[in-house]
């Protein structure tokens, strides 16, 4: 009993399949309208995120864009074997952005971001089939980005700067399938981390050949995002030598894969804006997760993923209606990172098809109001996890995951 407690005890896993298994891209209301696409486009201070060597082109001196997002997500899971059924009760996420950009010269632009690429929350009702794995998870993130944009010639320029990550979990889950207390209570683990940080680093490229075609590159570092003494929390356990479970702190480190995106966009006439945007994230760095337990009672936990890189196609449009309003939608597909064997219910994640839409209402020569609308529909898929033990082997968790999500925003965007 006590090996297969200590062995069963895989804490913070949610963390980062979270961040690459179940992200919704949401850091411009303009360029989710779009589809997402956003690396050869410039149209605002967005560009901080999607391509900083295309600050330098805007025509404003000053421009600022900010906004926020509702994320409404549902998981429905099933397994007709055995009758076991659940649906995630998840709060709305409010994923936020906010940039900034300065002209200071014809050739020199700096800019700053502030955004949350991961930050929401997923629950499953109590003592559910796969509470041994995941119970909740709460996880935000906030990156602080300044960066610098350099025209080298009127066709040609690059930008770039560090990334500054901030960052906090917590996740609960039951210790195993059947322990609990005395009074019938489940035993359950509660880890906890704030105060997570890390440095990285974005660089960016953009083409404009003709003025109709503008091709761009952008590439974003790896970040290990290092946990160092965070709280473990155990409750409900049961008074016995066999279950020397008692709180303590981990070290753990997550990491969140190098992404490369590359893409164009072409002024079909005076009105039409095409853009496309293939993004690749290496997520084979991947390959599992180790907890450090600082109680030696409590040996360390290696717990495989073994992600593999995905890829996201991105397709976007822009009509430029009236004077008034610009109008855009757009269509993406993205691909899970998760392997056969490894799909895990806290981030039941699939290949999924994301429809988006949206406007922007020119109120005056100096202010914006961005809106977008988001649908994801992930796939419906069969699917299990293996990488759990009982008893030192394999305990496979197996089921039938039904997922979507869908976010409207609304933004604001001055500039000068």
């Amino acid at each position: 009993m006590k090996k297969l407690l200590l062995l069963s005890v895989v804490v913070l896993a949610t963390a980062v399949t979270y961040a690459g298994g179940y992200r919704v891209s949401l850091q411009g209301n303009k360029s989710l309208a779009m589809g997402h696409t956003g690396v050869a486009i410039v149209n605002s201070s967005e560009s901080v995120f999607f391509n900083p060597a295309g600050l330098v082109y805007l025509e404003n001196k000053l421009s600022i864009t900010g906004g926020a997002f509702g994320v409404f997500s549902d998981v429905a899971y099933q397994n007709t074997a055995t009758g076991a059924s659940a649906m995630t009760d998840s709060p709305v996420g409010t994923p936020f952005y906010l940039y900034g950009s300065y002209q200071a010269t014809d050739w020199l632009a700096f800019g700053l971001g502030v955004y949350s690429p991961f930050g929401s929350t997923v629950e499953y009702e109590d003592d559910w089939a796969g509470s041994h794995l995941v119970n909740n998870i709460d996880l935000a993130a906030i990156f602080v980005q300044p960066t610098v944009s350099i025209k080298v010639n009127e066709h040609f320029s690059v930008g770039g700067g560090p990334i500054y990550v901030n960052g906090s979990v917590n996740f609960n889950r039951n210790l195993n399938r059947t322990l609990t207390d005395i009074d019938g209570n489940r035993s359950e683990v509660t880890v906890d981390a704030t105060g997570v940080t890390k440095w990285g680093w974005t660089v960016g490229a953009m083409f404009r050949p003709t003025e109709s075609l503008t091709i761009g590159a952008n590439y974003r570092s790896e970040i290990i995002l290092d946990a160092e003494d965070g709280d473990a929390d155990f409750e409900n356990i049961p008074n016995s030598p066999l279950t020397p479970f008692a709180d303590t702190t981990f070290n753990a480190s997550l990491p969140l894969p190098a992404e490369m995106t590359v893409g164009l966009s072409y002024q079909v006439c005076d009105k039409w804006l095409f853009a496309f945007d293939f993004n690749r994230a290496f997520w084979d760095v991947y390959e599992s997760l180790d907890i450090d337990f600082a109680d030696e009672n409590i040996p360390d936990s290696v717990n495989p993923r073994n992600y593999k890189n995905a890829s996201t196609y991105r397709f976007g449009l822009q009509y430029d209606a009236t004077k008034m309003f610009t109008l855009r939608a757009g269509y993406y597909f993205d691909e899970s990172p998760v392997t056969e064997g490894f799909f895990s219910p806290e981030t039941p994640r699939n290949d999924s098809n994301g429809y988006t839409a949206g406007l922007t209402v020119n109120i005056s020569d100096h202010l914006q109001i961005d809106a977008s609308f988001l649908y994801l529909h992930f796939q419906e898929v069969d699917a299990s996890y293996e990488g759990y033990l009982e008893n030192g082997q394999p305990a496979p968790f197996k089921g039938t995951y039904k997922s979507s999500a869908f976010s409207p925003g609304l933004g604001l965007t001055y500039k000068m």
